[in-house]
């Protein structure tokens, strides 16, 4: 698949064939997340992988979502913030999000690669999460991942915010893009 093609794919999805994923192609999507870019090269994220029917129940309950308790494996996502913010200080905090939105995305593109879905859970108890797999205290829950075949494909599309709605040219809210000066002209002129 395209890169292209994997973007505009992609999409969330609640309800999982019962067919379970091969987690060999889960690693290598968590594996896709190491090629994110990182501040000081200090990769952040970390990544427990769950197949336990115990455990995704009791990270589902946590969640607050039915519907995670169906997958057949979840991947939750942790940061490991201390090096970074030893490294950067007071500007650390934007850096982790940066990265670990990054390595996200990385991981998102390449199931749409795969053939599988998820949705990505961002609300839950993070206490809880912690207790269940055991994630040490100083390290931060970021994102759960139920991983699965979609049961049916959405046919609907995406709604898309248009592209004149959040590009600007030179300047913020400057909708028009002037040409280049080429080699002999003197004036700048309106591109479109």
């Amino acid at each position: 698949m395209k890169l292209g093609d994997a973007i505009k794919k992609r999409h969330s999805v609640s309800k999982f064939k019962e067919k379970s994923p091969d987690w060999r192609d889960i690693i290598e999507c968590i594996d896709s997340t190491r090629y994110a870019p990182m501040a000081g090269e200090i990769f952040t994220p970390r990544f427990v992988l769950i197949h336990d029917s115990k455990k995704i129940q009791e990270v589902a309950t946590a969640t607050q979502q039915h519907f995670v308790s169906t997958a057949k494996y979840l991947v939750v996502m942790c940061s490991e913030n201390s090096k970074t913010e030893i490294h950067f200080g007071s500007d650390s905090e934007d850096y982790i999000k940066q990265q670990n939105g990054a390595a996200i995305q990385n991981f998102l593109l390449s199931l749409e690669e795969k053939g599988l879905t998820t949705t990505w859970i961002k609300l839950f108890v993070e206490e809880n999460v912690k207790e269940t797999l055991s994630i040490p205290k100083e390290l931060k829950v970021v994102a759960i991942f139920p991983i699965g075949y979609e049961y049916k494909k959405e046919t609907k599309e995406k709604r898309l915010i248009e592209l004149d709605r959040i590009l600007y040219y030179d300047k913020y809210k400057n909708k028009r893009m002037t040409q280049p000066n080429v080699a002999g002209e003197d004036s700048v002129r309106p591109w479109f």
